[in-house]
């Protein structure tokens, strides 16, 4: 058994040992490194991971940024697109949020633009001005009508020291147009038959002459125009440039034509003809349209000429106006004394102000109506008049007019000798008190009215008329009727009761006669009796239909007024009748006891 005890104790020592081997590194490495095990493991996890954790790349980004940026602006360009796309993304979700953000310098940058084109438009003529009134001015003016250019357009030509007027980028290989760009006023050419005329005139003097690997044509002169071309790896940079351009110009193509192979570089090594991918190199040649002008000499400036112009352009104006104004108001002083009712008895003009004065019917034309005519400003005129009565005829007529208010009915003229007619018809009452104002009228010396009927006399003249048209026809040998004849009685007693009333109103007594009439057949007293029972039947009639008997009489005429004299004639029957005949008289006045 003491064998077999300290066998197992044995087997089992080494394991023991181990573990206290392994508790024992571990309590070291912890006072070497300050490290748990637990620690140790998640830094042995992260060296032995490939990839980098976000923390870690969150720490070393913006240093590294920063770092690139300084270097050069490959990483700006190369973010260009992903921030394009992030703020599409951002316009195309919430339009307000890009809207907010940029309001502020929205307002600063729309002003500065506006400054910046007005001071170039102001400075554009300034320089035409000063070049205008010079000898050169002239020289450059007359250039402008040969050629049909702009006078500012000849000044900006000749003041020019250069300006990039085309800029091309050619396929070096293909020799096809990729972009093209042209400066504002300038009228531009065909660009693919240019840039095919530039492919051609590089192949001929690299075939034509002895020209060493690198070298390459890089500048043509046509007149006043020069070519620069930039040559690249895959494409060129041809700009033409009218005047001297400086040297330093040349580093702006070279800078361009860099950026558009850095840029575009796969594009330029795939190009197949297509040209649209190259729209994003037009910024860069945009960048090569330049352009400088003389600086100002000092000189004497022409803004004393310009001065002195002005002043005699202002004299000559002042006389036009002064000129123009004084006509105006002698033709308005000539209509003034040309109009019925109005008297100038003065007319100033003192400080650019006039005053006139005089005497003005109420009826007269309005000055200030006519100042307007005259294109007279009202308010430069003062004016003082004074009324009073015009006895022109005209303004007698209408004075008349206001006072006595006449009828539509009554027509009022006035003769020469300032008599006054009235004609046409009105009622009685106005008549009369036409007869009592008239004589109160200025300029009126007699009144006339006999052409002038009251409305009432004439009522009674047309019932007179009509009463006296009307006949009642009999049947033969009676006293009876024809057929029809009751709507005549009708008519006529009320006419008897309008012609009745109107004659009171009038102080005029009616009187009636009714005429019995008989045809020509028969002994003559026998027709004096039936023309007589005829006369007292009408009579009978229209007493009892309210006209007064003391105002009807009745006389026979038997067949001594025929209207058909034979008896074959088919009007036989107008014989037998009763007309009538109407006798207007005056009432006497009855004075008072």
């Amino acid at each position: 058994m003491t064998d077999s005890y300290t066998q197992n104790d044995s087997s089992e020592t080494p394991n023991n040992n181990n573990s206290a081997s392994n508790e024992e590194l571990a309590q070291l490495r912890s006072l070497l490194l300050g490290l748990d095990k637990s620690e140790l493991d998640k830094l042995y996890d992260r060296l032995n991971n490939p990839n980098i954790q976000p923390e870690d790349l969150s720490k070393m980004l913006p240093e590294a940024i920063i770092l690139r940026s300084m270097q050069d602006k490959q990483l700006s360009e190369a973010i260009v697109p992903t921030i394009e796309e992030a703020i599409q993304t951002s316009v195309r979700k919430d339009l307000t949020v890009l809207a907010d953000a940029i309001f502020p310098v929205i307002g600063p940058a729309s002003r500065k633009a506006i400054a910046t084109t007005l001071e170039a438009t102001i400075q554009s003529l300034n320089q035409s001005i000063e070049h205008s009134l010079s000898p050169q001015g002239f020289k450059w003016r007359l250039e402008a009508l040969q050629t049909g250019k702009s006078f500012a357009e000849v000044v900006l030509l000749r003041t020019l020291l250069y300006r990039v007027e085309q800029v091309f980028l050619i396929h070096k290989k293909t020799g096809l147009l990729l972009q093209h760009v042209v400066a504002n006023s300038v009228e531009a050419q065909d660009a693919d038959l240019i840039s095919a005329m530039l492919t051609a005139i590089r192949d001929f003097v690299q075939d034509s002459f002895s020209v060493q690997t690198g070298e390459s044509l890089d500048t043509l002169q046509f007149g006043e125009l020069t070519i620069w071309i930039e040559q690249g790896p895959q494409a060129i940079l041809a700009g033409i440039i009218r005047g001297n351009a400086p040297k330093e110009l040349k580093f702006v193509f070279q800078e361009a034509i860099e950026k558009i192979h850095r840029q575009q570089r796969k594009e330029l090594y795939a190009f197949d003809g297509e040209t649209s991918p190259f729209e994003a190199s037009k910024p860069y040649l945009e960048d090569c349209l330049q352009t400088d002008y003389q600086l100002k000499k000092e000189k004497t400036s022409p803004f004393l000429l310009i001065f002195w112009g002005v002043i005699l352009l202002a004299l000559g104006s002042w006389g036009f106006i002064s000129f123009r104004e004084n006509r105006r108001w002698e033709t308005y002083l000539e209509k003034l004394n040309d109009q019925p009712g109005i008297t100038v008895s003065s007319a100033e003009k003192h400080w650019g102000k006039y005053y006139i004065s005089g005497l003005r019917d109420p009826l007269a034309a309005d000055p200030t109506a006519l100042m307007k005519q005259a294109n007279i400003n009202p308010k430069a005129v003062i004016s003082k008049w004074k009324p009073y009565l015009s006895l022109d005829s005209q303004f007698v007529v209408a004075r008349a007019k206001q006072l006595l208010k006449p009828p539509e009915t009554v027509s009022l003229k006035i003769d020469e000798n300032g008599i006054l007619y009235a004609t046409g018809s009105a009622p009685r009452q106005w008549i009369g008190e036409t007869r009592k104002i008239v004589q109160f009228i200025p300029g009126i010396t007699k009144y006339q009215e006999e052409n002038l009927v009251d409305t009432e006399s004439a009522k009674l003249l047309s019932a007179k008329a009509e009463i006296e048209n009307q006949v009642i026809l009999f049947e033969e040998g009676t006293t009876q009727l024809i057929a029809g004849e009751e709507q005549k009685l009708q008519n006529l007693i009320q006419a008897i009761k309008n012609i009745t009333n109107t004659a009171r109103v009038l102080d005029k007594a009616v009187s009636i006669e009714i005429l019995g009439h008989s045809n020509t057949g028969g002994s003559e007293q026998r027709n004096i009796i039936l023309s007589s029972e005829r006369a007292r039947a009408i009579a009978s009639i229209l007493t009892s239909r309210g006209i007064e008997k003391v105002n009807l009489k009745n006389i026979a005429v038997g067949s001594s007024q025929p209207l058909a004299n034979s008896s074959t004639d088919p009007n036989q029957a107008l014989n037998r009748r009763v007309s009538f005949k109407v006798i207007i008289t005056d009432v006497p006045n009855r004075g008072i006891n």
